[in-house]
C-alpha cells in the first residue's frame, strides 16, 4: 500500500469496502425497512460464529474514496446502514458527513470496541465477549442487540443491558446455526423478562442479502 493511500485511510477519506448493496434490513428495530448497506472491511473482534469472516482482512478489499462511496449510494434508500467487519476501526466522520449532506439517515452496526466517530441517526450496539465495548457507547446506543449462541450469552446480555442507557431498545438474536435450539429458550426468557424483544435474521428467511 502506498503512502498516499495510507494517509487517506488514516484520515477516513477512503475506506476498505467489502461490498455495498440495496436490500431490506433484516434485524433489530428497523427490520423490514429498505436500506442501502455499506460493509466496511477489517475486524479483529473475531467471533467464531461470524457469518462474514471474509470481511476480517481489510487488505483483501478495495480502498474506495469517500466521494465515490457516497455517490454510489445516492440513488437508493434514504437509510444507509454502515456495518462490517468492525467499521469503527476507521474514522467514520468523513463518510457520515458526506452521506448526511445528501440527506441520508445513517445507521451503524458496531461491537463498540473502538472509539465512536461519525454522526449517526441510529446506533446499534452488538457487543461481543472477546472485546467488550468502550464505556462511552453504552450511553448513546439506540439499540442493544446481543447474539445468543448458548445459555451463558443470556447472562452476558443482562450484564450489557445494565450498562446501557434506559432508552435503548433491547434485542436478543439467536445465532443462525443455533436458532432451532436457542429460540425456545429465548421465547421463555423474554416472556419472563419482557424488557427484551427477540430479533431474527429475517433476511435469511427471505433469501435476500
Amino acid at each position: 500500500m502506498d503512502k498516499n493511500t495510507q494517509e487517506l485511510l488514516q484520515k477516513g477519506e477512503a475506506l476498505p469496502v467489502m461490498e455495498a448493496f440495496y436490500t431490506i434490513q433484516g434485524e433489530g428495530f428497523h427490520k423490514g425497512k429498505a436500506s442501502y448497506f455499506i460493509r466496511i472491511g477489517g475486524c479483529d473482534v473475531g467471533c467464531h460464529w461470524c457469518d462474514v469472516k471474509e470481511s476480517w482482512d481489510a487488505d483483501a478489499h478495495p480502498i474506495i474514496p469517500i466521494n465515490k462511496i457516497v455517490n454510489d449510494s445516492i440513488e437508493y434508500s434514504d437509510t444507509i446502514v454502515v456495518t462490517g467487519g468492525e467499521p469503527l476501526m476507521w474514522n467514520m466522520t468523513p463518510l457520515t458527513n458526506g452521506l448526511r449532506s445528501n440527506n441520508k439517515k445513517v445507521h451503524i452496526e458496531t461491537s463498540g470496541a473502538y472509539k465512536l466517530t461519525g454522526t449517526w441517526e441510529w446506533i446499534c450496539l452488538s457487543p461481543k465477549k472477546r472485546m467488550n465495548p468502550l464505556d462511552e457507547i453504552y450511553q448513546v446506543a439506540d439499540e442493544l442487540k446481543v447474539i445468543i449462541y448458548n445459555n451463558d450469552d443470556l447472562k452476558f446480555a443482562e450484564e450489557q443491558a445494565n450498562k446501557t442507557n434506559s432508552k435503548a431498545h433491547l434485542f436478543l438474536q439467536p445465532e443462525w446455526d443455533k436458532r432451532d435450539k436457542m429460540i425456545p429458550i429465548m421465547v421463555d426468557y423474554v416472556k419472563n423478562n419482557p424488557k427484551w424483544k427477540i430479533s431474527l435474521q429475517t433476511h435469511k428467511y427471505l433469501n435476500i442479502p
